[in-house]
């Protein structure tokens, strides 16, 4: 991994100019890398990726303090295109793909905004049935009528066709089977490799995520709570009971009892 590609610099991120979401969040992702944003919902992890993509102003929210440097050019108050344009592209939660287009045709609409030529996107576009070879055999299918696992790979397959330097992936987990999960997040590390794509994902299965990350970050109420290598986290006893759902004992708690804990008082 290299120098920082994305710096979040104590942000703070107000909505319709009176709530305040984010409090003063801080974040880098090293080039080449993996890193988790994790927290339960309502933490402030999607407003998170709405400041770094650009895409606070249509949901009336604005970013009131400190800065975002994307590549080293300050991508503060500029908007979502430009910022797909310099190689940051999110998926966003619950896939939203293009329910009357074909999957192929949903794939190609995320090369929209490239200008290396058409023989490059077509061999992009076979790339991403190679890295996702569910999808080969339905290409011709209408989205819609595809299922959550297919519908997250073909929008990540679009966002890849961008050909962005860093993915952004919002809980990419999100009501699919344990199975389609795990396949997913091996696709992930794959492109990670194979592609060279930094990838920052959001998620609350901290485990999942840990499992294919370098470095995480917890929030909790706007704020950055917790950090450090994704190795030393899973280890983490605070992380293993609230996260994870793994008491002292090794006893593991269902997941929703995890999400609904109160947060520990030195965590304030």
């Amino acid at each position: 991994m290299g120098k920082n590609l994305l710096e979040v610099n104590n942000i703070e991120v107000v909505y319709n100019d009176i709530i305040q979401v984010l409090r003063g969040v801080s974040l880098n992702v090293p080039k080449g890398g993996i890193v988790s944003l994790l927290g339960t919902n309502g933490a402030g992890k999607t407003t998170t990726l709405r400041a770094i993509s650009g895409l606070l102003k249509p949901e009336n929210g604005a970013i009131k303090e400190g800065y975002i440097k994307f590549n080293g050019t300050d991508t503060t108050h500029l908007m979502g295109t430009d910022i797909v344009k310099m190689g940051a592209v999110m998926v966003p939660e619950g896939r939203r793909v293009f329910k009357h287009l074909t999957v192929n045709e949903n794939i190609i609409v995320g090369s929209i905004t490239r200008k290396d030529g058409s023989a490059k996107i077509r061999e992009d576009n076979e790339l991403m049935y190679k890295h996702f070879p569910r999808l080969s055999n339905v290409t011709n299918r209408m989205a819609g009528y595809s299922s959550g696992g297919e519908q997250q790979m073909i929008a990540i397959a679009r966002a890849l066709m961008a050909a962005p330097e860093m993915l952004m992936l919002d809980e990419p987990s999100l009501g699919l089977a344990p199975l389609l999960v795990k396949e997913i997040f091996d696709n992930i590390q794959k492109i990670n490799k194979e592609l060279d794509t930094t990838i920052l994902v959001v998620e609350q299965n901290a485990k999942v995520a840990l499992a294919i990350s370098d470095y995480a970050y917890i929030m909790e109420s706007g704020k950055i709570v917790l950090e450090g290598p994704s190795k030393e986290l899973q280890d983490n006893p605070d992380v293993k009971e609230f996260y994870m759902g793994i008491t002292k004992g090794g006893k593991r708690k269902s997941f929703k009892d995890v999400k609904s804990y109160k947060r520990r008082k030195r965590w304030m």
